[in-house]
């Protein structure tokens, strides 16, 4: 039996994470430990060796600019033999706005608790999203949408995300949307089907669609090209400005 409360007081802006305080941080893992010793310095460097991140603070250190964002909060009930025993469910999302997002759930007895339990989860679920340009309409060769047509599935939840061209925002449902922007998407078309009303089958199956990037089999070509072309417009900018005048000799 549960009782949904969605929303209300509980539900929080979007906000930054709060600087995190490296010395006092003890290290319970050798991933942990590399990362403290400054021998990993970025969370790309552990996405390629593909060993998971069992302690929320290394993303605390890789990622600073990560925020966070609570979609629900439930009150949930059960049976037990003194009677109902009620608890509370968090759902959490972090992302930075630049290819990195994750989700996660928690439960506690009181609500303040199940929401830091969610974003510690969500700091260990992050994956990393390859980013691009993939609508004929555009072409400009930047990062603000997907690449290819995408389908995400959790549950009965089933979503697609198409790319679109540069201006035209996010065609989604709020759900969709708030994943879409914690991951650094600006312009997208999708469609959701099943139920929806679900917000956790929901934004896990959108993340499903993004995470389904990284098993492109043309991902490092397409990689390549479009860091060239990032490189080829930056020369390009800065070949165009103009120089300062030198100063004339007394």
């Amino acid at each position: 039996m549960a009782a949904g409360r969605r929303g209300g007081g509980f539900r929080r802006r979007v906000e930054e994470a709060e600087p995190f305080d490296v010395d006092a941080w003890q290290p319970k893992t050798e991933l942990g430990r590399k990362v403290k010793r400054k021998e990993i310095v970025s969370i790309d460097e552990i996405f390629e060796m593909g060993k998971p991140m069992l302690e929320h603070e290394i993303a605390d250190v890789l990622l600073p600019g990560l925020k966070d964002d609570v979609l629900e909060i439930n009150m949930t009930a059960r049976m037990t033999d003194c009677g109902r025993k009620f608890s509370y469910r968090a759902i959490a999302l972090v992302g930075d706005g630049n290819g990195h997002v994750g989700i996660g759930a928690g439960k506690a007895a009181e609500a303040k608790p199940a929401v830091e339990t969610a974003i510690k989860y969500a700091k260990r679920s992050i994956v990393k999203i390859p980013l691009g340009c993939g609508s004929w309409e555009c072409g400009c060769g930047t990062r603000h949408s997907v690449p290819i047509i995408i389908h995400g599935k959790n549950g009965s939840v089933k979503v697609t995300i198409k790319p679109a061209p540069r201006g035209l925002g996010i065609a989604a449902s709020e759900v969709v949307k708030k994943v879409l922007r914690m991951a650094g998407v600006k312009d997208a078309w999708t469609f959701s089907r099943g139920r929806t009303s679900s917000i956790y089958n929901t934004a896990m199956a959108t993340v499903a669609a993004l995470d389904s990037l990284n098993r492109m089999k043309f991902k490092g070509d397409w990689e390549s090209r479009l860091a060239e072309t990032e490189q080829q417009k930056a020369t390009g900018a800065e070949a165009a400005a103009p120089e300062a005048p030198a100063a004339e000799a007394g």
